[in-house]
């Protein structure tokens, strides 16, 4: 099992910038990828990043590359996702996810996910 808790979500004015976590706790030692997606009303699930957990391979969706980097601190369990130069496209619930599997977070497939938290940028 592994619980994943995010925060840092809130409201910010276009071109602004945030920085979510992810808490992670339970088995985070056997090599799980985390990763980050979104979703807006209306919309279908969008995927944002991914890393592994071990190692440095990161994922980018093409409409946030350049803008977010995703991170982790092996420490704290904890993944970040930083957030700048924010425009009123990527308001969303922004949700982190786990996988043992890299690849598969892009295609939406994970085996947890918590709660979300609400990124809402205004213009």
């Amino acid at each position: 099992q592994v619980q994943l808790v995010e925060s840092g979500g809130g409201s910010v004015q276009a071109g602004g910038s945030l920085r979510l976590s992810c808490a992670a706790s339970g088995r985070t030692s056997t090599g799980y990828a985390i990763g980050w997606f979104r979703q807006a009303p209306g919309k279908e699930r969008e995927f944002v990043a991914a890393i592994r957990w071990g190692g440095t391979i990161t994922y980018y969706a093409d409409s946030v590359k350049g803008r977010f980097t995703i991170s982790r601190d092996n420490a704290k369990t904890t993944v970040y996702l930083q957030m700048n130069s924010l425009t009123a496209e990527d308001t969303a619930v922004y949700y982190c996810a786990a996988s043992p599997n890299l690849a598969t977070i892009k295609s939406l497939q994970y085996d947890y996910r918590g709660q979300g938290t609400q990124v809402t940028v205004s213009s």
